[in-house]
């Protein structure tokens, strides 16, 4: 490792920003792909929020043959740097290979019934309960499966725009969303009719609390649309309305 004097004096070739994103959730193919521009010797700084980064880039470094130079704290990310090793002076077969294994990644659930209209819903080293497939109570004891996914279209939009913001270097103070849907004919899901008992409408409405420039904020929440995965597929399926209002 190099002491901070001479980390202050590298001058990389590259810089990634991987924003608040950890090692586990697509850091690595990023700076792996990242690290193919940058030539053997040289070096690429790595600017991360995510606290987690520092302990799992020293033995990644390691296991993948390049060398860990060290880090300095920066103004609202750690900066790493990395030296590109030559024993892999070209990682873009396995790369390649790696890619393919996460565009082809399926996501797994199990679900059990329950009895009382409550199934068990076990996914990785989580489980949640779901009620009904929709309610018109104004109280139950577990959500519905339509509120499970506004709930997560609502969850990955917030997400995927404070890290938008994130990358674009925006100072956010406070993101909320509201999400409410309408199914076509709720009565074709009772049997009562014959009909479409999917989604027609899902209006999502994204407030933000910043003083940054407006068109880079409405930039950052475009970026978050475009690459999420259930607003994309929300969107073949009804008339998903997107609305966001800095306040």
């Amino acid at each position: 490792m190099l002491s901070v004097q001479e980390l202050e004096q590298l001058e990389p070739t590259e810089m990634l920003d991987g924003g608040a994103l950890d090692c586990g959730s697509g850091l690595v193919l990023m700076l792996r792909d990242a690290m193919n521009q940058v030539p053997v010797g040289q070096v690429l700084e790595l600017r991360s929020s995510e606290p987690t980064v520092g302990s799992d880039l020293p033995p990644w470094c390691e296991m993948v043959g390049h060398a860990y130079l060290g880090n300095l704290p920066g103004n609202d990310r750690v900066r790493y740097f990395i030296r590109r090793g030559e024993k892999k002076a070209d990682d873009s077969p396995a790369l390649e290979d790696d890619m393919k294994r996460a565009r082809d990644y399926e996501w797994r659930t199990r679900t059990r019934y329950r009895g009382g209209l409550r199934t068990t819903v076990y996914c990785r080293n989580f489980q949640f309960d779901v009620g009904q497939p929709a309610s018109f109570e104004e109280r139950d004891d577990h959500p519905s499966a339509v509120e499970y996914v506004l709930g997560a279209l609502g969850g990955a939009l917030a997400a995927g725009f404070a890290i938008e913001c994130e990358k674009a270097g925006l100072d956010v103070d406070d993101v909320e969303l509201t999400v409410r849907g309408k199914l076509d004919n709720v009565l074709a899901h009772l049997g009562l009719e014959q009909g479409n008992p999917g989604f027609s409408v899902i209006e999502v409405k994204c407030f933000v609390s910043t003083f940054a420039d407006e068109g880079a904020v409405r930039n950052a929440w475009t970026l978050a649309v475009e690459r999420s995965p259930l607003a994309a597929t929300l969107n073949k399926g009804c008339d998903l309305k997107l609305k966001m209002a800095i306040v």
